[in-house]
């Protein structure tokens, strides 16, 4: 007697072939360290990875649920074959076990599933803390306090008046900052100023006025704590940087030297006819002088960087400062 084999209903013999491997897995993978290295390159690589895995990781669903997805073949059943006559005194034998059932989910592809999904979930829990560590602090509780700088009567129109201060307190000399401040005047009532970071956008070295202060006329006042010193300056020509020769006019544009842009700027406001300095912003250049500049602004970015053009895509996000 030959020995028996189990036949593949389809046409196959013997026991089902396993999935072809594929690369859906891979470029999900890819995705996803693309996203991780953008959070410190630059937004478009953070996109590109975002895209790559949405596209793999839903290929790659698609790939490992096809055996649930796909419905059978309606095939038109083969007639039943016709039973021999069961001979007189002998019992009828039953089918088999599983003859003529249709497994729809087998239990491997059940484990498999139910591995990967505990597995990405073991994942989440132990990655999670770790990136939420090492990514969030420099986006959380940044930024300070508006800092008061004097009434605006101390600062006499179109002339720079350097003001130094500590932007925390609590921290001491490390914190001292310096900015260069000209009242411009009214602008439909409302007063005007000019005030401009004394940090080179080169590399950050210290930039000077083209002018002599009048060290005679300073001024130092205390005001909740903050310790303001006030030097008024002669009639400047500008600003310079004694590190590598960057030059600027008296607007902040960049007309010499190494920098890439115009200095930066402070936001500020008027409360009670007092001056408060607010958040550093960048500005590739200046239109114009006075009350009547045009001012193009944009977020705050390091020393080198472009802020516009195509350069400007090229640097990674700044953490709010």
């Amino acid at each position: 007697m030959n020995p028996r084999r189990d036949v593949d209903p389809h046409g196959g013999h013997g026991t089902p072939h396993e999935p072809t491997p594929t690369i859906w897995p891979v470029g999900f993978a890819i995705g996803i360290a693309c996203i991780f290295i953008g959070l410190i390159l630059s937004p478009i690589v953070v996109a590109v990875g975002a895209v790559l895995a949405a596209i793999f990781g839903f290929l790659w669903i698609r790939d490992v649920t096809k055996g649930i997805r796909t419905e059978p073949s309606a095939e038109e059943p083969a007639p039943e074959p016709v039973a021999p006559p069961i001979p007189a005194g002998k019992r009828p034998e039953g089918p088999e076990p599983g003859e003529g059932e249709l497994i729809r989910y087998p239990r491997s592809k059940f484990l498999e599933a139910a591995t990967l999904g505990l597995g990405g979930l073991i994942g989440v829990v132990v990655t999670a803390p770790v990136l939420g560590f090492t990514i969030l602090p420099p986006f959380v509780k940044q930024g300070h306090e508006k800092v008061d700088v004097g009434a605006i009567e101390d600062y006499p129109e179109n002339r720079y008046v350097i003001a130094t201060y500590l932007l925390r307190p609590e921290e001491g000399e490390v914190s001292r900052r310096t900015a260069y401040i000209r009242n411009n005047g009214f602008l439909d009532d409302v007063p005007s100023f000019t005030i401009l970071s004394n940090r080179c956008v080169h590399l950050g070295c210290p930039v000077q006025v083209n002018g002599l202060p009048i060290d005679e006329d300073a001024k130092t006042e205390v005001n909740d704590g903050q310790r303001v010193t006030r030097i008024p300056t002669a009639a400047a020509a500008g600003f310079g940087c004694p590190c590598h020769g960057g030059q600027y006019d008296t607007e902040g544009n960049r007309t010499a030297g190494p920098p890439v842009r115009a200095l930066d700027r402070y936001e500020f406001e008027i409360v009670n006819g007092r001056l408060l300095l607010g958040d550093l912003y960048s500005v590739s250049e200046v239109d114009g002088t006075g009350a009547e500049a045009q001012i193009h602004s944009y977020p705050l970015a390091g020393p080198g960087q472009h802020v516009d053009g195509p350069e400007g895509l090229l640097y990674p996000v700044q953490p709010p400062r």
